[in-house]
Parts: C-alpha cells; structure tokens; sequence
C-alpha cells in the first residue's frame, strides 16, 4: 500500500511540473508578442552568385544586361535567381518577464509580394532589461518572379540599390512577419496569429558596404 502511494505521490509530482512547464512556455511565448523588433543590419549578399555590390549602379531591370553580369543573365534564362543575404535582427524585451521560443517562422513581403518565407530552428531567449538581443536570420529566396512581374520589378531594383550600399537609393520597404512556436510535450505550438512589422531597408544597414 504504501508503495502504491508513494507512486502516485511521483506522478502527481511530475504531472504538476509538468504542467507547470507547459504554463511558464506559454508565458514566455506571449511574451515574445510584446517584444519590440527591428532589423539593424544586412549582410553577405549575394544576386545569382555575385555580390550585390556589382549592382550598386542599376537604375532599372534593363541595366541588368547579361554580357556584364553572366551569371545573372544564366539564372534568368533558367528562370533561378538565387537571392541571399542574412539579416541581423534585434529584439528588445521591455517587460520584467523572460521572452523565450524554440522555433520561429518567418515571411518577409516586398510591394505585397512574398520574397522569403522559411523556419528558424533555435531556442531564443530575450531577458527583461538586457537591452536588445541580436538574432541573425539567413534569407534565401527564387528572385526570378520579383524581376518578371511588373508590380515587383521596380521596388525590387530599388531593393538591390539599397542592399548594394549606393548611397542616394531610395529605401526600399519590407514588411516582416513573425510567428514564435513552443514545444509542448512532443508536440509544437504555434503563437496566434503573425508578430507584424514593416523595415526601411538603408544603404547605411550594410554591413561592408
């Protein structure tokens, strides 16, 4: 008898911390929503291979000519224009609570049009009153439609401006959805709904411009 307690005294006791886990996950969480976000700087770009800085003096797609840039006209006539880059984003926590995920989706917009959608598979913590905790993020995306489509095409030009560092490009604007998970158990959980925020993209965010 006294062994059939003392067992479920333990699972007691295990179903309560875990519970209690469960909650302080789901805290910190919702934390995540009340953080603050920004991109602070962009780096390792690169347009079909060939750093974006070889574009600094585009002024519209058809400055894009394929005897200059090689690589690109290749990629364009394959319909693959491989664009990456890694930008840095910093987060600021202004609560007393711990913000913590484990994984976090993300979908970036330009002129509406989605350019990089992927998943961040890493536990991120923010602490209350740390100032901001950087989080780099490697983007990679097909660019071929942001070029082909008309209402793209211009706010793409103007993107790669401003990626490339050229001084008097007109920032261009992404809007940046965020979507923190939780592991619950074996089972992930995501956060409701998307943590939305629009960037100016400078030349001055350049890393090595």
């Amino acid at each position: 008898m006294k062994k059939i307690t003392a067992t479920l005294g333990l699972l007691t006791l295990a179903l309560f911390l875990t519970q209690c886990g469960v909650s302080n996950q789901i805290k910190e969480a919702k934390t995540f929503g009340d953080c603050r976000y920004a991109i602070s700087s962009v780096d390792s770009i690169f347009l079909a291979g060939t750093d974006v800085r070889e574009f600094r003096n585009i002024k519209s797609v058809k400055d894009l000519d394929p005897t200059k840039y090689p690589q690109l006209g290749l990629a364009l006539l394959r319909k693959k224009v491989p664009l990456d880059l890694r930008v840095n984003l910093d987060i600021v926590n202004p609560t007393n609570r711990l913000a913590a995920i484990n994984q976090l989706e993300y979908i970036v917009l330009l002129s509406k049009s989605e350019v990089f959608k992927g998943v961040l598979n890493r536990r991120i913590e923010v602490y209350p009153g740390t100032g901001s905790t950087q989080v780099p993020v490697q983007l990679s995306t097909n660019a071929y439609d942001l070029i082909a489509n008309d209402q793209t095409r211009d706010s793409f030009v103007a993107m790669i401006q401003s990626l490339s560092g050229k001084d008097d490009s007109k920032p261009a604007v992404l809007t940046v959805k965020i979507k923190p998970t939780l592991a619950v158990g074996d089972k992930a959980v995501n956060y409701p709904g998307y943590i939305t925020f629009e960037q100016e993209i400078t030349p001055n965010m350049v890393i090595g411009k």
